[in-house]
């Protein structure tokens, strides 16, 4: 069998959340901790605790538009937990930004860290903003207002930004800047994702993705599958899709499909992915190079061995979920399956390896790039990846030891290792009066 049954268990107060499709960050971030919990004998006290983030602060973040006129934007940083070390968590630029958002990501965050025993909290943050709209000169500007407007609450020991949907290296670059020069020194640590020149790690972009194949080629590993035999469709080209793609195919594995937002190249054969440019070398231009196009929709449905939705959130639905026949997914996006998406996928046996797990490299080689910089001490890109490797590894065993001896799916496994090393920080630390 590919996975083992699920957990019944109903959240209180949270009675819908199985059958909408609609449901928030928050929602489904509360209902995963309901799950994980029903398996642990915890104090319900932690449980509470963990239902609420620790900090949300909401600023505003006035800007000059390059015309000279004035505008105004929302800016958020949610902070959830901190009992096993600094917060932790993107900073995204993005219309839909919100405050339950936030918080719904930064919890996210905190199974995430501790799932992948690391010692940070989670945390999330950003400003309700389309930055396609915004000059390079502007979304400067309005980073940098947005750092002196948080920057009481970040530091490298107390909450560390990185980048997420709409920022990038160079957005972590001007923050880093920004807070540097009102703390009267260079303080590389208070950001991770940043260029290498000014404190960055070697492997950080890439690392997501890398992380996704290691855990693609564990999955194989472990259900007695030759890599060299494994048929693949991943959908999304940018960063974690790419270099997924790209190390699956060095491996030995077969890329029948991958995707960008115009669509699918499809080669049952293989595709030579070094031969396609990512999203970030030439944006939108995986269908300029294949002679078969197919839908991103077809692609999630092909009759491969592993499908890595690696693009956007909640494309595989209860509406969909049903014709799904890859043997095992791998989810490199955050939340690329629904509730309902997922429970059809349990039912149908299908193995799901959560985001997580997945995709933790990102914070992982940040993690590598915090030591470095505090620590002031330069790591070769191939130690990062060694490194990476061996957590990943480490990872892996904690999850799938969890899986083994209890009846739960993979998820629920990451989520029980996650909530075990949280609950038992809060237990030893105990509670401030």
């Amino acid at each position: 069998m590919a996975s083992k049954s699920k957990s019944t268990h109903n959240e209180p107060g949270d009675e819908a959340a199985e059958s909408t499709e609609s449901e928030s960050a928050l929602e489904t971030a509360r209902r995963q901790l309901y799950h994980a919990a029903s398996h642990l004998d915890l104090d319900s006290s932690i449980v509470e605790r963990l239902k609420h983030p620790k900090k949300v602060h909401e600023v505003t973040v006035p800007i000059e538009r390059d015309d000279g006129t004035v505008e105004v934007f929302t800016g958020y940083r949610a902070q959830h937990d901190s009992v096993r070390g600094p917060f932790k968590g993107g900073l995204r630029f993005h219309p839909a930004v919100s405050r339950d958002e936030c918080v719904g990501l930064g919890m996210w965050m905190t199974w995430k860290c501790a799932v992948m025993d690391l010692p940070f909290g989670g945390a999330k943050g950003g400003i309700a903003v389309n930055p396609k709209e915004l000059s390079s000169a502007e979304k400067e500007r309005l980073t940098r207002r947005f750092a002196q407007e948080i920057r009481d609450v970040i530091g490298p020991n107390q909450d560390i930004p990185a980048p997420d949907m709409g920022t990038d290296p160079q957005t972590m670059a001007w923050l880093m800047d920004a807070y540097s020069m009102q703390e009267g020194e260079t303080t590389p640590g208070v950001v991770t994702g940043k260029p290498p020149v000014v404190g960055g790690s070697e492997g950080r972009e890439e690392a997501p993705g890398r992380s996704v194949a290691i855990v693609t080629q564990l999955v194989c590993e472990y259900y007695d599958r030759d890599l060299k035999e494994t048929t693949v469709a991943v959908q999304g080209y940018g960063s974690v899709g790419a270099n997924a793609a790209r190390l699956l195919d060095d491996w030995g594995a077969t890329i029948v499909a991958i995707s960008d937002v115009n669509g699918a190249m499809y080669e049952p054969e293989g595709i030579d992915t070094s031969s396609v440019p990512s999203h970030d070398e030439e944006p939108e231009a995986v269908t300029k190079y294949a002679d078969t196009v197919i839908s991103n929709d077809k692609l999630l449905t092909l009759d491969v061995d592993v499908l890595i939705p690696a693009a956007l959130g909640n494309v595989i639905t209860k509406e969909n979920a049903k014709t799904i026949t890859a043997d095992f997914v791998v989810e490199g996006a955050n939340g690329p399956i629904t509730s309902t998406g997922d429970s059809i996928l349990v039912e149908r046996d299908i193995a799901v390896i959560p985001d997580i797990l997945a995709n933790a490299g990102g914070v992982t080689v940040s993690y590598f790039e915090w030591l470095q910089d505090i620590n002031r001490r330069k790591w070769s890109l191939e130690r990062v990846n060694d490194e990476l490797e061996t957590e990943m590894e480490a990872a892996w065993d904690a999850v799938r030891s969890e899986f083994e001896q209890r009846d739960v799916t993979w998820r629920e496994a990451a989520y029980i290792v996650a909530l075990s090393r949280i609950a038992e920080a809060h237990e030893t630390r105990g509670l401030w009066p």
